[in-house]
């Protein structure tokens, strides 16, 4: 099974249909682990004040922290797993990280206090550091360019998509068992991943047999991030994914809290948003192939900037309407789709760096920068309500298009040489 990843499907293979299930088992399980380690936040969400904080009688303090120990966790080692992956071998650690997931989600069953719990959700958060690091830099490595393109648009997609299942699936599992299944839920979905993995998943190691030496990491490290190209395209990626994981963030405080309107209402609210960035996938994925690989971010910064003027300027002539950011976010989420794949795939080789270690910082400035714009939305709103909210948006997109656009054109000058 190796030998049919290391030489990489042929370049004339533009399809997934034209790949074996043998060969597909591979990303199909990494992106069952992705979406598990995923809702191994959003689901745990709604046991958090009713059940878990009752179970060892804790105080409501520790709701929140159950989210923000689990995202410490995954930035914690992101430095170290890109680079150990490129020395030791992506297969070797993927599956470490994968088993090691497993153990801390039933080891959490055996906890004895809310102390011991949120130390198991922040071993539990470093299940998030191999999926950049390992899981996308191997789908890179294993996979042309058309393919590789394709599976990050699907993987993408799942990152996205458990916000709005995972307290949905959640809330349900609570209402008829305790809240330990849904961590040995977790376990089993990580399991099946693992056994998956084990059997499908290549081997790559680009720097295999150098030693782990922290010096060369810094070396390596301060190379990429002194890379502008590398830089370019790792803020576009960054600024043009807030909007969405700001709406993901915000809107239960403002359909539900605010505005009150049932989960239910919610729900369907967030229907179209994803739908449209469903589309977005799909319409990238008969493009991919057929045109250039950077044609795509220019179609969809069409949508994408028309989207979130709707929403902005929606929302300044009256603040109370909700609907015209709902129709904004929608166009600005197919856009995303149709963009936001082939400018990852660029952005990863844009440094000759081993790609493990690429995919590590492009995730570490990411992480940073949706932690800071799901925090800086926040704000906006609680101060300006939707005005506020939808106009960093703007911001957002608007820094987007100077990065992106200015990433494409060195890319073509590069290219002319």
């Amino acid at each position: 099974m190796v030998s049919v990843f290391m030489n990489s499907p042929s370049p004339q293979i533009t399809s997934l249909r034209q790949l074996s299930f043998a060969v597909l088992l591979f990303p199909i399980c990494l992106v069952l682990y992705e979406f598990t380690v995923y809702i191994g936040n959003d689901m745990t969400l709604p046991a958090m004040p009713n059940h878990i904080l009752r179970y060892f009688d804790a105080s409501s303090e520790w709701s929140a922290k159950s989210m923000s120990y689990y995202i410490f966790g995954g930035m914690l080692l992101q430095w170290l797993i890109g680079p150990l992956a490129d020395r030791k071998g992506r297969r070797v650690v993927m599956l470490s990280g994968v088993a090691f997931f497993i153990i801390t989600c039933l080891a959490i069953l055996f906890v004895a206090n809310i102390e011991q719990f949120m130390m198991m959700r922040i071993l539990q958060g470093i299940g998030l550091c191999f999926i950049g690091a390992v899981g996308y830099a191997a789908v890179q490595d294993s996979f042309n360019e058309v393919i590789a393109i394709k599976l990050t648009a699907i993987m993408a997609n799942v990152s996205l998509i458990a916000p709005m299942l995972g307290p949905l699936l959640g809330s349900k599992i609570i209402e008829i068992a305790p809240w330990q299944v849904i961590f040995i839920l977790f376990a089993i979905l990580s399991l099946i991943a693992f056994l998956g993995l084990f059997k499908s998943m290549p081997e790559s190691a680009p720097l295999k047999g150098q030693p782990l030496v922290v010096k060369e990491i810094w070396t390596d490290y301060r190379q990429i991030f002194a890379n502008p190209q590398f830089l370019r395209g790792s803020l576009a990626i960054g600024f043009a994914l807030i909007p969405l994981l700001t709406w993901i963030a915000q809107t239960p405080l403002i359909f539900m809290t605010d505005r009150a309107l049932t989960n239910k209402h919610y729900s369907l609210l967030q229907i179209p948003v994803f739908v449209c960035l469903l589309l977005g996938n799909f319409t990238l994925a008969r493009l991919t192939g057929k045109v250039a690989i950077t044609r795509p971010i220019f179609l969809g910064a069409i949508p994408m900037m028309i989207g979130i003027l709707i929403a902005a300027i929606g929302t300044l002539f009256n603040p109370e309407s909700y609907q015209f950011m709902v129709v904004g976010i929608s166009i600005y989420a197919y856009g995303l789709g149709v963009a936001n794949a082939g400018l990852y795939r660029l952005t990863l080789f844009s440094s000759q760096i081993s790609k493990g270690t690429v995919s590590a910082a492009l995730g570490m400035i990411n992480a940073f920068m949706f932690a800071g714009g799901i925090e800086l939305a926040n704000h906006a709103y609680l101060l300006t309500d939707l005005i506020g909210f939808n106009l960093m948006s703007l911001i957002c997109i608007v820094l987007w298009a100077m990065c992106a656009f200015a990433f494409i054109s060195t890319y073509k000058k590069a290219k002319c040489l």
